[in-house]
């Protein structure tokens, strides 16, 4: 690709990737996806996301430091999801806009987002929030869309900091409490009924009434999200607590898309 003006204001650097294409059936984009780059060096993450033949970009890179560096135009497909669902859409490539946020992740130590790149996340976010007309709950981690393969941007990254600037969907977590919980290997109508309200949300589970890894995998990725203080896959009071208050403050709108 050739160098291209940068959507937002505030990308201080254009580093063209050669791995994007059109999006498909003229889909517009109504989601952000964010991402850790999880490599051990911010350089040999901006390779692999730019250089021809790994089939991997990003719409923007957000630096240690607070740069945004933006690797393909916005109205182009970027390939950053992968394998992916959410609330009925399959192509999450088509429907969104990627960031990666560089952090080693979990396989190289997983240290703490600096306070100067969050803040830019958050000004990136929502400047394609109002280009975009992108809803918070829109805003999604790739580990929500993803939960079997990703854990990205993972527990210690900041939804809270992120909503509390009008980014993303959050409540505050219920407190984890003693009490009965589902886990591995329950099956019931409970679980069946566990499943049917993280699908309403919009995570790609079905309801069989057994509680199998993938369910495990699902309830995992949406504590990392939205309960990190534990994240161990066990539906306890905490995190349904959590889930209902979320469901309960979507739009209405929202909650009939999660439930086709």
């Amino acid at each position: 690709m050739k160098a291209f003006t940068p959507d937002s204001s505030i990308a201080s650097d254009v580093i063209p990737s050669a791995n994007y294409g059109d999006r498909n059936k003229g889909r517009l984009p109504d989601m952000i996806l964010l991402h850790y780059t999880g490599m051990p060096d911010v350089e040999g993450a901006i390779a692999q996301l730019c250089t021809p033949g790994t089939d991997v970009s990003a719409h923007y890179i957000v630096l240690e430091d607070g740069r945004i560096v933006q690797c393909v135009p916005e109205a182009k497909r970027a390939w950053h999801a992968g394998v992916s669902y959410w609330a009925g859409e399959e192509d999450i490539n088509s429907c969104s806009i990627g960031i990666e946020i560089v952090n080693r992740g979990h396989d190289w130590g997983y240290p703490d987002f600096p306070l100067r790149q969050i803040a830019a996340v958050i000004a990136l976010c929502r400047g394609i929030m109002l280009r975009r007309d992108i809803p918070s709950h829109r805003v999604l981690a790739h580990s929500d869309v993803a939960p079997a393969r990703k854990k990205d941007p993972g527990e210690k990254f900041p939804w809270h900091s992120l909503a509390n600037s009008g980014v993303g969907h959050w409540v505050q977590p219920a407190p984890i409490v003693r009490g009965d919980s589902l886990k591995l290997g329950a099956i019931s109508d409970g679980v069946a009924n566990m499943q049917a309200a993280f699908a309403r949300y919009g995570y790609g589970i079905p309801t069989s009434g057994k509680f199998d890894g993938a369910t495990m995998e699902v309830v995992a990725a949406f504590q990392r999200h939205f309960r990190p203080a534990r994240v161990d896959g066990v539906a306890d009071h905490s995190t349904m607590a959590t889930l209902h208050a979320l469901l309960s403050s979507l739009p209405a709108e929202a909650t009939n898309v999660a439930k086709s």
